[in-house]
């Protein structure tokens, strides 16, 4: 029977070319859409998870209480890395780290700068990634070592055997490579080419040293924690949670809270409200995994609507069949084949689209996702889905069909009925209005890009670069400025402690006028050599700048406007505060900067004289950029002949803070569109179902006088009517999920009218191209033709 249902499934594909190839596209695409997202979902709830006891990692986070606020950050001190080693048993291992970007590594003439890690000795036995040389327990012993990644030890050494050979870093010391690692996959949330001990950190720069056993306020370091087996976070937290307090004439310890943050939730758990966990990237996985559905759901509604709209067509053959002893049963199992059959070819479709969408997704994505096809798992799962879709686009039309009165079919008298054609509007307005709220979300989500974006940053990024600083640069800072400004290359040159378009470091104000019994504040320090303001074109808004090389200027401090804002300063300039046991003046207000996030108000901050490890300066608009680089290149060499010279623009550095609203508006568009396509699929073969349903209708018409235009109105205005009804209720809805998606942001858009009504205009063109094709050839048909046929 099998065979004989497979067969009659077969030849209804053939004999109905258009219609199901209409299903089989339609099928195909949803299917498409939602295994690659479900690759792509399955792929971030993959991260760090190939990791040996991955369950047992966590990052060391503080809760800082800022006047009832809880803050959360990940800087932490290296005294309460000695204080979790020594008082909790339950750490099984403790490693310090302090990520410094990237440091030129050179091997004879060999030269590259890499971005690394300085890191606790236990941390390559606690993160287990796999070595190609040495071992895990003695590579970060000696502080003159180093471990390489595959990748680069072979741009290192090439094909030799690294083990035991030498790097010069920073041009300073000679490393000993003890150990080489497979390269770190695309699902790690760490990302370095090398590791150096953090012990080689402590030895070459003496107050890291003295920091370990400074204040627990001292933060600055990343700290990483081996919980033992066994051992839940739950017996650890109430040990940890207050040790801080240990330390009570410190206000930052007095008012922080440690806590422990997972290793498998860093990728998808990377915001905190309240100082807890509560969201992310998790928030996007599951807007994508809700859109993939839909898009499928879309993709059977079409199935359903079509199978039932041709019902006519397939009930004789159900009459037939029945009248000569056939089961209800019999013909759902046909048709729930037939269903099946269906289902499966659009399945292989879907494989091939996939195959050839995926290069181009992953390069939008920044992901490598691959479709594993050696994974039995994979395939049981994709063979539940290809069921559940074909029982879920199938069942329908197989329990209405099968449902026939074999008398009444024989004689004609089964018509769709109201009832049935409500059925297939509302499935067809379910459709647009996912569809319709999809457009919406993708055209607010770009308005809110543009306009954080468009937003005033403070400071001018436009032909401002940076470099990393290392021995060489530093050593020969004023002679490099003196002849870059000499030039005419360069505008203005400063170095500071951070990057332009980042604070790296937090700090407590202690005392400051005006201060109220056991209030806290923690705001940005960041260390500022001369032209600092200038360089970046940040504007003083009150008092005066650093004077140049003046070393009285090291007790004055720079506050922004939210700095004083925060503090509730009036006339903050010549103020006194103090910050540990110093006391400051501060000297200037300079205007607000974004420096962290172009969503949220600028960060309070504070400027303190100081070099730094990033150099920052601005090119000449008299010179043309491709010309300058290549200038400013040769006299980098010339004062740093050990290292190439490397460089960023500090506007793909701004940029890059809307890489995920960018990639999350794109591919909303993306999905949008192909909502849209598998809509229009179904629309199309249910506007020449119904053009074929009222030929006769159509030639009457216009044997009385009508126009092609009034045929035309006549089959589109139902049709319309739906797409209307679609807006009226996708409207609203998305209006709800975006008001609460803009929410997160404090610099945001306001949502007005025009969106929605741009989003139905679009739906209502799309609609009429769609139908229009067979509304047109049903109006150009010759009466008598159709007359006589009937």
């Amino acid at each position: 029977m099998i065979k004989n249902y497979l067969k009659i499934a077969w030849r209804n594909i053939l004999n109905n070319k258009v219609y199901s190839l209409l299903n089989i596209l339609g099928l195909a695409a949803g299917m498409a859409v939602a295994l690659i997202i479900g690759l792509w979902v399955q792929y971030q709830y993959s991260y760090d998870r190939n990791l040996p006891e991955y369950k047992q990692l966590y990052q060391v986070w503080r809760n800082f209480n800022s006047n009832g606020e809880t803050l959360t950050f990940s800087s932490t001190s290296l005294k309460l890395a000695d204080a979790l080693r020594n008082n909790i048993p339950e750490i099984e291992n403790v490693a310090e780290s302090d990520w410094m970007g990237s440091h030129g590594l050179k091997v004879d003439n060999r030269k590259f700068y890499l971005p690394g890690a300085q890191i606790g000795s236990a941390f390559l036995t606690m993160f287990q990634y796999p070595f190609i040389e040495g071992n895990a327990k003695t590579a970060l012993q000696d502080p003159y070592s180093i471990v390489l990644t595959e990748s680069t030890a072979k741009a290192l050494f090439g094909n030799d055997n690294p083990l035991d050979k030498t790097v010069r870093v920073d041009d300073q010391h000679d490393l000993k490579v003890t150990g080489v690692l497979k390269d770190l996959p695309a699902n790690s949330s760490f990302q370095f080419k090398y590791v150096i001990p953090f012990s080689y950190f402590e030895q070459t720069h003496s107050y890291v040293k003295a920091s370990r056993t400074g204040s627990f306020g001292a933060n600055g370091y990343q700290l990483f924690v081996k919980l033992r087996p066994g051992i839940s976070y739950a017996q650890v937290e109430p040990k940890i949670i207050d040790i801080e307090k240990s330390e009570p004439e410190s206000v930052n310890a007095r008012n922080s809270k440690v806590i422990l943050h997972p290793l498998k939730n860093w990728h998808l758990y990377n915001q905190f409200k309240n100082g807890v966990a509560s969201g992310g990237f998790i928030d996007y996985v599951h807007t994508f995994t809700i859109i993939g559905l839909l898009v499928l759901v879309i993709a059977c509604i079409n199935f359903i609507n079509l199978s039932t709209a041709r019902s006519e067509k397939r009930a004789k053959e159900v009459g037939v069949r029945k009248a000569i002893g056939s089961l209800r049963k019999d013909l759902i199992y046909q048709f729930l084949i037939e269903s099946a059959l269906v289902t499966f070819i659009s399945f292989l479709c879907c494989i091939v689209m996939v195959i050839l969408a995926l290069p181009l997704f992953n390069s939008l994505t920044s992901t490598s996702i691959a479709i594993p096809f050696g994974s039995i798992v994979f395939w049981l799962a994709m063979i539940g889905c290809v069921l559940l879709v074909a029982l879920l686009a199938g069942g329908k039309p197989a329990f209405y069909l099968s449902s026939f009165n074999p008398v009444k079919v024989l004689k004609g008298s089964i018509t769709g009925g109201k009832s049935k054609s409500l059925s297939r509007q509302i499935l067809v307005v379910t459709q647009f209005s996912c569809s319709i709220a999809l457009i919406i979300s993708t055209v607010i989500i770009y308005q809110q890009v543009r306009f954080a974006k468009d937003r005033p940053t403070g400071y001018s990024i436009d032909r401002l670069m940076a470099t990393d600083m290392n021995n060489d640069l530093d050593h020969n800072y004023t002679a490099l400025k003196n002849e870059l400004l000499q030039s005419g290359l360069v505008q203005s040159m400063t170095t500071a402690t951070t990057p332009a378009t980042d604070v790296n470091s937090h700090g407590d104000i202690d005392q400051w006028p005006g201060k109220l019994p056991g209030e806290t504040v923690e705001m940005g320090y960041i260390g500022i050599s001369d032209d600092y303001f200038k360089t970046l074109g940040m504007k003083l808004i009150a008092g005066r700048d650093f004077i140049n090389g003046a070393k009285s200027d090291t007790s004055n401090v720079i506050l922004n406007e939210a700095a004083v804002k925060r503090l509730r300063l009036k006339d903050p300039v010549n103020q006194i505060m103090t910050i540990g046991k110093q006391q400051v003046r501060i000297v200037g207000v300079v205007k607000d900067a974004l420096m962290i996030s172009p969503f949220a108000p600028a960060d309070p901050s504070l400027f303190y004289p100081s070099t730094g490890d990033n150099l920052i300066y601005r090119l000449s608009p008299n010179v043309p950029t491709h010309e300058a680089i290549e200038k400013v290149t040769a006299i980098f060499n010339k004062y740093d002949p050990g290292f190439p010279y490397g460089y960023r623009f500090v506007d793909e550095d701004y940029n890059s803070k809307f890489q995920l609203e960018v990639l999350i508006g794109k591919l909303s568009g993306i999905f949008a569109g192909l909502a849209i396509f598998i809509s229009c699929l179904g629309l199309f073969g249910l506007a020449a179902y119904v053009a074929e349903q009222r030929t006769k209708e159509i030639g009457i018409r216009k044997v009385l006088g009508a126009t092609i235009a009034q045929v035309w109105l006549l089959l589109s205005k139902d049709f319309i009517l739906l797409v209307l009804i679609s807006c009226l209720i996708a409207s609203p809805i998305a209006y709800y999920f975006l008001q609460n998606w803009l929410l997160k942001y404090d610099y945001r858009i306001s949502i007005g009218p025009g969106v929605f009504i741009v989003s139905a205009l679009l739906a209502i063109t799309i609609t009429l191209i769609t139908i229009s094709f067979q509304a047109v050839k049903a109006a150009l048909m010759n009466p008598v033709r159709s007359l006589k046929s009937e």
